[in-house]
């Protein structure tokens, strides 16, 4: 069973309730499967020797959620094949390719916890009430060590894009 975390985190200022671990700057990286597809599972490993950025969204299809994944997809191809833009949800597989065609991003790759919420409750992400994870950001060095974390305190708001960019310009 993994740890709760409350007090935390809210929803348009109601108090959630976050499973899993608060992780650190320092910590090596959880290993996570996520779902590109139905059938294709990812992992950690897919992106050895990349610096990683991971943004975590609780649905791709909300507003701040949307702004998050484009403003990503477009920093992304200032880094090239040094670095991964990762962007990870609960949203079915389909969802995210749909949302992902019809915004034309593709320079992020986008994965789904939705199978078992593994990424969730390893990142310390997983919203107990929700069954969503919670807003958050993961810059993680090629040798998969965690150099930048933010968790976004308030669901509804954007996480601090500068800073989570300039950590990983300080890596490549």
């Amino acid at each position: 069973m993994s740890a709760e975390r409350t007090g935390v985190a809210t929803l348009k200022g109601n108090p959630i309730t976050l499973i899993g671990p608060e992780l650190k700057v320092g910590d090596k990286a959880p290993e996570f499967q996520l779902n590109k597809s139905l059938v294709d599972v990812v992992g950690l490993e897919q992106f050895a020797g990349k610096v990683k950025l991971i943004s975590v969204i609780p649905s791709i299809d909300t507003g701040v959620c949307d702004a998050q994944t484009r403003r990503f997809n477009e920093e992304a191809s200032k880094f090239g094949e040094q670095a991964a833009m990762i962007t990870v949800s609960v949203d079915l597989p389909m969802a995210q390719a749909r949302w992902c065609g019809a915004a034309g991003v593709d320079n992020v790759v986008m994965l789904s916890d939705y199978k078992d919420n593994n990424f969730g409750k390893s990142y310390g992400v997983l919203i107990k009430e929700l069954h969503l994870d919670m807003r958050s950001i993961f810059v993680v060095d090629a040798d998969n060590t965690i150099r930048y974390v933010e968790y976004v305190s308030e669901m509804t708001e954007h996480p601090n894009y500068e800073q989570a960019l300039a950590a990983v310009k300080a890596l490549l």
